[in-house]
Formats: structure tokens, C-alpha cells, sequence
């Protein structure tokens, strides 16, 4: 009798030993092995190499154990009907055996392992490679046998991951601790900056700094000092019409502005459709060896323009140089109430207020002008999403900055009822 509890007791150990391997090498930091390995550590190296063959790794341990957990209860069976009962020993050993593999052999152990896997998996590799070579005809077959299956039900299903699995496993692998806030912004944005295109970034037409082709030197001279930027667009008659960039350093000498005529200043302009991706559109700036590429809209004209900095700033966030002027795009004014640039963009904005509104417009401002029955104008509204929006200043026809407030409960369920997104009543 005691032999047998003594065996019974080591094909627990045996099982609970392969379910925690199996959840140690599927848990397990392969950045951190590889870290141990570097140093030396011959376990570890042994580890990413089984995990190299992980299908070997998994059969081997699923074989090994079923084997452990059939003979657990046929032992246990030939146990309790030889010591408890012949009539009702099965029935007990099943039930015995049931909650003992299930406590001691699967839950405890894959728990552990699960806490602890690097540690484990160092543990048990030289044990799971002897299995390895002991069961290897097994293995074998089972490979071959996968194989036939895989070419019977091949799944024509597409197996990369899309766009959002990426981002859901970067929200997950930034909430486990693995990377910080700053990595996790820095691989997201590496992740979208091949969907964004250059409508997406740009500098609207409104606001580029450009001098005209017949302009003299002290008015090309005073836009310089004015902007602060290193190179200005060059237009014949109209923005539309961009026939060059200049840059600064050729504006000036060592003795003052240059005698050079400006048209022999310039350098020849990029052009690109809006539609362009971003991911494109770099590696043409690269090619051409330019900061800056002008964006036509659908009928040729100037829609604004991309520089290197906007498609840096896509991927590494915000660059700020000794003359950029900080500006806050969200101000809190206090009760609930925000001061907004309207230049923001759209998704910016709706992720700021955790609101989903759907709009072909790319900014605030393109929102409230294409929500608004007419031109808006200060003290004008609009409601959309619960979120009211107040036009708080315009620059001629365009809204630069709107005051944003989140409507109580009660008016945002009366403002769904009537429009999802759409006009208040007008204060100007």
C-alpha cells in the first residue's frame, strides 16, 4: 500500500511538473533568457533553444503528460478498489483523482509557473530536453500527423496582424509595466504613421509664409525676421502658383543680404497630391533632398504644405525649437469649460474629450464650419457628441479658437433626441 501512495504521489509531482512547464515556456520573457544567456548562463541558452522548436517543446510535454495522468488513474482505480472498495472504488478514485490532478497537478503549478517563468523554465530545460530525446519517434509522428492535418483543413485566413491587434498589444505590453508612456506613444505612432497621409499633417494655406516672385530684397528680408523661419515659399501672381523655396542661408552673406537676384536664389519646390501617405511622401523628401513639399488639393491648387519636422514630430511627437511659440491647444477656463485651438485635429480632439464623432473635416475648425447652416461667427454654437461648442474667435472667415463644454446629462439626452450633431440657438 505504501509503495503505491508513494508512486501515486510521484505521478502528481510529474504532472503538476508538465503543466507548469507548459505554461513557463509560453509565459516566459524571451528579451530577458537572452539577457542571461549573454552573460553566460547555460540554462537559459538551453531554454530559447527549446522555445526555438516550441511544436517539439509542446508535444513532448503533452505526451509525457497524458502518460503521468492515464497511469495516476488507473493506479488509483486499482487503489481504491483493493483498499476501500470493490464496489464503489472506481467511483471514489475518480473523484479523488479528479480534484487531486486538478488542485495539485494543474491549477497550483501552472499558477506558480505563470508568476515565475523565467526561473522555471531554466529549472526544468535540461529535464524537459532529456524527455525530448526519449519521446523523439513520438514526436515524429505527431509532426507528420500535424502536417497532414494542416494540408487537409488548410485555413485560408490571413494570420498577420492587423493595425489595431498591434495597438491592443502595445495597450496590454504598456499595462503589464514592460514599457513606459513614452515608448508605448513612440510605438503607436510608429504603428499609424504608415496610414497617415498628407492632408493628415499639413500647414493649410492660410497660414504659410510666402513672399511674392517680384518682391525686393527688404520685404523678403522682414518676412524672415518676422516668421523666424529658414525658408520661405516664392509665388508668381497667387499662393497657388508656388514657384520656389528659398532658404535663409542663401539670403544672406557674410556681408549682408546677397546682390543676387531672387528668382537665382531659388530652390525648385516639391509637389504632392494630398493623398500622398506620409511614409511616401519621407522618403521623396529624402530623394530630393528638401524639407519641404507642397500639397495640391484635387484641382491643382496650393492646399498647404509638409516639411520634415511635421513628419518627424508624426513619430517622436511634438519638436520645439528656441522660436516656436508654445501654444496650449486645450486651456481649462474652469467650470468644465475648455479654450480650444481650432487647428486641433479632429481625432485629437475626440480622443481628448472621449467622444467618437464621425466627420469628413480634419480639424475643429473644419467641424464647427461644416456643422454650422452659414459662416459662424463669435458667440455662434454647435452640439455635437454631448460636447457643446462655442466659436469664441475669428480671423476673417476662419474659426481660430472655440470654447468647449460637456452638457449635463439631461441636455445631452434632449440634444440626441433632436440632432445628433448640429446647430444651438445663435448668440451674434
Amino acid at each position: 500500500m505504501t509503495t503505491k501512495l508513494i508512486f501515486m504521489v510521484l505521478l502528481v509531482a510529474f504532472s503538476a511538473y508538465f503543466s507548469a512547464t507548459e505554461t513557463a515556456f509560453s509565459a516566459m520573457n524571451k528579451t530577458r533568457l537572452r539577457t542571461l544567456a549573454e552573460k553566460g548562463n547555460r540554462r537559459a541558452s538551453l531554454a530559447l533553444k527549446l522555445a526555438e522548436k516550441y511544436d517539439n517543446l509542446l508535444s513532448t510535454i503533452l505526451i509525457g503528460n497524458n502518460i503521468v495522468n492515464i497511469a495516476l488513474a488507473s493506479m488509483g482505480t486499482l487503489f481504491f478498489v483493493q483498499y476501500v472498495s470493490e464496489a464503489n472504488g472506481a467511483t471514489i478514485s475518480t473523484a479523488v483523482i479528479t480534484v487531486t490532478v486538478l488542485i495539485f497537478g494543474e491549477i497550483t503549478p501552472k499558477s506558480i509557473a505563470k508568476d515565475m517563468p523565467e526561473r522555471f523554465v531554466m529549472f526544468s530545460a535540461p529535464v524537459i530536453q532529456f524527455m525530448i530525446w526519449v519521446f523523439a519517434p513520438f514526436v515524429f509522428l505527431f509532426s507528420m500527423w500535424k502536417k497532414l492535418i494542416s494540408k487537409i483543413f488548410r485555413s485560408k485566413e490571413d494570420t498577420k496582424m492587423s493595425q489595431e491587434e498591434l495597438l491592443m498589444l502595445v495597450e496590454e505590453v504598456q499595462q503589464e509595466g514592460s514599457i513606459d508612456n513614452n515608448e508605448g506613444n513612440l510605438l503607436r505612432n510608429a504603428i499609424e504613421f504608415t496610414e497617415l497621409k498628407a492632408e493628415d499633417i499639413l500647414t493649410h494655406r492660410v497660414d504659410l509664409a510666402a513672399v511674392p516672385l517680384d518682391a525686393n530684397k527688404q520685404e523678403v528680408a522682414d518676412k524672415f525676421a518676422q516668421t523666424q523661419f529658414s525658408r520661405l515659399l516664392v509665388y508668381e501672381e497667387t499662393i497657388d502658383k508656388i514657384v520656389g523655396v528659398i532658404h535663409q542661408k542663401d539670403f544672406y552673406t557674410a556681408s549682408g543680404i546677397t546682390t543676387l537676384p531672387l528668382d537665382a536664389l531659388m530652390a525648385p519646390a516639391v509637389f504632392i497630391h494630398q493623398s500622398e501617405k506620409i511614409s511616401q511622401l519621407l522618403k521623396t523628401l529624402q530623394k530630393n533632398k528638401t524639407h519641404i513639399a507642397v500639397v495640391l488639393d484635387e484641382y491643382g491648387g496650393t492646399l498647404g504644405i509638409v516639411t520634415m519636422e511635421d513628419i518627424l514630430e508624426e513619430l517622436v511627437g511634438e519638436i520645439w525649437d528656441e522660436h516656436d511659440e508654445v501654444v496650449e491647444n486645450y486651456r481649462d477656463l474652469g467650470d468644465g469649460v475648455y479654450r480650444v485651438d481650432c487647428s486641433v485635429n479632429l481625432d485629437d480632439f475626440s480622443e481628448f474629450f472621449s467622444v467618437h464623432i464621425e466627420s469628413e473635416a480634419v480639424s475643429l475648425g473644419g467641424l464647427v464650419m461644416e456643422l454650422h447652416e452659414e459662416l459662424p461667427e463669435v458667440g455662434d454654437s454647435i452640439v455635437c457628441e454631448g460636447l457643446e461648442i462655442t466659436v469664441a474667435e475669428m480671423d476673417s472667415h476662419r474659426v481660430v479658437y472655440a470654447d468647449v463644454v460637456r452638457l449635463p446629462e439631461e441636455d445631452e439626452e434632449m440634444a440626441e433626441e433632436s440632432e445628433e450633431c448640429g446647430d444651438t440657438d445663435s448668440e451674434g
